[in-house]
């Protein structure tokens, strides 16, 4: 990957470091000014001393003293999420319980108990996300349970780590990729649950920079270029609406402002389009200054005018004034056709709502005045806790369960009562019936959902009621887990077979024992995990169930070498991945070919290339360690890259190319274009004839006068690749060229 551009080397002196020091301590004490209390300001100074004190002998790997890193946490903490004294204390402590002499004892004695017990949640957090899997399973479970405890906990360690993103230019690039995906998988996610949009977009915007740097690049100076178009047409969608508004008697504010680099490069993923082809680069944002008994009243009447103005789309009105999100979230979205036939997304909320969008949680508590909204928040954190207490902590799925389950967006579905329960998007009416109860998602064989008969896989969607139907004789199967998404359900199954599977592997384990002892072998640990290991298991359970149900035939013991009572595996041959062209076989890639150049040193390893994203010379890549497989190498923007280095930071390899002309690699093309006379002669012309690339496989469908191909060919690095593209895109009629992930069967 190409590094981010450095920052000059820090070099103040011992007189300049202090006034540094002291002038952030004054910034963060006037941005807690309207807050500060009788005593407030003698317990700040003795946080801010104690903490400079602590750490005065630290560096950051900038350079600059370790004391500023806890000032921005502290600074972001009050300005940009609201919080108050002591959770600016926390945040100047931070990392003091970890990284210094300072014990927790001392904290509780100077500043008591509430502050000990946030900085406790702090300390055992700060390494979530490292060791090793099972382990990490159980560190961020700490952090969620310390999240339902005291949410300060959270909101502190998400300040932390925007400010760790703020800073990574002077980390290696093996810790930006590490820190980055951490960042992008779970971080911003838990922000935007927490409703801190602002801090969830430059969480993602700052991830981006460094796992897609140059896409990042690309979209900022496309963006900088249309800013000026960007702004005339802003100010020819508002003028109309403005003029129509001033006439009511509202107080309010009208403005535009950009969509995210990140989440305008989602919509062209995920649309398949070019930049100039996303048509909400930007939303419109009216903020009404109303009092709470008419803040609804007065939104809707700003959305009235707006489409009276402007002709909406039907299906992307979101109405979160009725049904607040559960992270508090409120606001009335619209998009509306606006001039020269440009689609723009409209937002409309007053100011405490909007103070809720940016400031999430924390604001969320200042408005809360007995009202019943406060119960949303309060229910998602005891649907974390219930599911956090009773979860088999084993599961290294307990992250991506937690993601999918807590940190996607929500529907709200009724029982027949009408009671409303919150199901995140993707739900089925299983999730729904675990929601209500464990044994009646247990015994769940159906479900009437708006009075019509359904599977128990039939997704949800906002507004159902949803009535389950159950049976005595029910009892879940392995394919309920492809039917459910919430963590609950997933726990309960999952349980469930464990036990059904137990009782069965008991008899796989007896015959395993007797074999292995006709063999002069023993049932021992070594043993066990060698056959794991050659049946490609994930547990010893599965083992003795495989055996047990028959889909493990034990013949191959025949094959081992058995030494003492231990077994030995038989070494498996090498295989080549990549197919042969018959017509040049001397350009394919050998599997022991060496190839990759490993940390600072020059040592050549063998590897393998990651199906999932078959990275080519040029890539940004990163060398994985599999377990049984050795090394595997995959692009930083592969889709499976987050998770991995989320979840198994401990195994990433730092990875670059060594230069190598005479081995080429797979790789493939989707081409899109007007289906028209020679074009498939045009476009091997261009690959076979000009750059003498060997094709693997080709094929083209044409509908209708459209025509999509897809061609796997040899290229021998990324600059070649990009050459091609460039060449078929100027050929008459092509409209787009785009790389795709050769699969396994490629």
């Amino acid at each position: 990957m190409e590094t981010v551009a450095q920052k000059p080397k820090y070099n103040l002196n011992e007189e300049q470091e202090k006034k540094l020091i002291l002038r952030e301590y004054r910034a963060l004490l006037r941005c807690l000014k309207t807050r500060l209390k009788p005593g407030d300001r003698r317990l700040l100074r003795h946080a801010f001393e104690m903490a400079a004190d602590a750490h005065k002998s630290m560096r950051r790997k900038s350079g600059e003293p370790y004391i500023l890193h806890p000032l921005a946490v502290a600074r972001i903490c009050v300005e940009e999420i609201g919080l108050g004294v002591r959770s600016t204390i926390c945040s100047l402590l931070h990392d003091t319980v970890e990284d210094t002499d300072i014990s927790l004892d001392d904290i509780q004695r100077e500043f008591g108990s509430e502050i000990a017990k946030i900085v406790d949640g702090l300390t055992k957090i700060s390494n979530v996300i490292d060791v090793n899997a099972s382990q990490q399973a159980e560190n961020f479970k700490k952090i969620l349970l310390t999240l339902t405890d005291d949410p300060r906990v959270i909101l502190i360690k998400l300040s932390d780590r925007l400010h760790n993103m703020r800073t990574l230019d002077s980390m290696k690039q093996e810790k930006q990729l590490k820190i980055a995906s951490e960042t992008v998988y779970v971080y911003a996610p838990l922000a935007h649950r927490m409703g801190l949009y602002n801090m969830k977009t430059e969480m993602e915007d700052l991830s981006m920079k460094y796992l897609e740097p140059d896409t990042y690049r690309e979209i900022a100076r496309k963006l900088s270029e249309t800013r000026r178009e960007r702004s005339r047409f802003i100010n020819e969608f508002i003028k109309p609406l403005k003029d129509k508004l001033d006439t009511t008697g509202l107080d309010f504010e009208i403005y535009g402002r950009p969509k995210s680099i990140h989440s305008i490069w989602n919509k062209m993923k995920k649309k398949g389009v070019a930049f100039e082809e996303v048509y909400d680069l930007f939303a419109i944002r009216v903020i009404l200054n109303a009092p709470p008994e008419r803040e609804k009243e007065d939104c809707w009447k700003v959305y009235s005018m707006v489409t009276d103005e402007y002709n909406p789309s039907p299906e992307r009105l979101r109405d979160w004034l009725s049904n607040p999100k559960s992270n508090g979230y409120e606001a009335l979205h619209t998009t509306v056709m606006g001039p020269n036939g440009k689609w723009v997304e409209v937002q409309i909320r007053t100011r405490r709502m909007n103070e809720i969008a940016e400031k999430g949680l924390a604001a969320h508590w200042k408005y809360k005045e007995g009202n019943n909204e406060e119960n949303r928040f309060d229910k998602w954190f005891n649907q974390i806790r219930e599911v956090i207490t009773t979860q088999d902590i084993d599961s290294v799925d307990f992250l991506s369960d937690f993601k999918r389950s807590f940190l996607a967006e929500e529907i709200y579905v009724y029982t027949p009562k009408g009671d409303v329960k919150m199901l995140p998007v993707g739900a089925s009416a299983l999730d729904f019936a675990f929601s209500v109860h464990s044994q009646v998602g247990s015994k769940c064989i159906g479900a009437k959902v708006n009075h019509k008969l359904v599977p128990i896989s039939h997704k949800l969607r906002s507004g159902d009621q949803v009535e389950i139907i159950t049976s005595g004789k029910q009892k879940p199967t392995e394919d309920w887990l492809n039917f459910v998404v919430t963590a609950k359900a997933r726990t309960k199954i999952k349980d469930a077979l464990k036990e059904q599977k137990k009782t069965i592997a008991e008899e796989g384990k007896y015959t395993l024992q007797r074999k292995l002892e006709a063999i002069g072998a023993a049932l021992n640990p070594h043993n066990v995990e060698e056959l794991m290991n050659h049946y490609k298991l994930g547990s010893a359970l599965d083992l003795y169930y495989g055996i047990a149900v028959k889909s493990i035939d034990l013949k191959d013991l025949k094959e081992f070498k058995v030494i003492g009572d231990r077994l030995e595996i038989p070494k498996p041959e090498k295989v080549h991945l990549e197919p042969k062209p018959a017509h040049d076989p001397a350009k394919i890639p050998h599997k022991d070919t060496e190839l990759i150049i490993f940390g600072e040193s020059s040592d050549k390893i063998m590897y393998n290339l990651a199906n999932c994203c078959k990275p080519i010379p040029g890539d940004d890549v990163f060398g994985f360690v599999t377990t049984g497989k050795g090394l595997t190498i995959h692009r930083t923007t592969c889709p499976n890259a987050a998770k991995l280095m989320a979840n198994y930071g401990h195994r990433i390899v730092k990875t670059k190319w060594a230069k190598n002309k005479e081995i080429s690699f797979l790789t493939g093309l989707r081409i899109i274009g007007m289906d028209d006379v020679g074009i498939i002669n045009k476009i091997t012309n261009i690959i076979s004839g000009d750059m003498r690339l060997n094709i693997s496989a080709l094929t083209i469908e044409s509908t209708e006068g459209v025509f999509e191909g897809s061609i796997k060919l040899f290229v021998h690095d990324k600059e070649e690749l990009e050459e091609l593209v460039g060449r078929l895109l100027s050929l008459n009629g092509i409209h787009t060229v785009e790389r795709f992930e050769t699969d396994t069967a490629a």
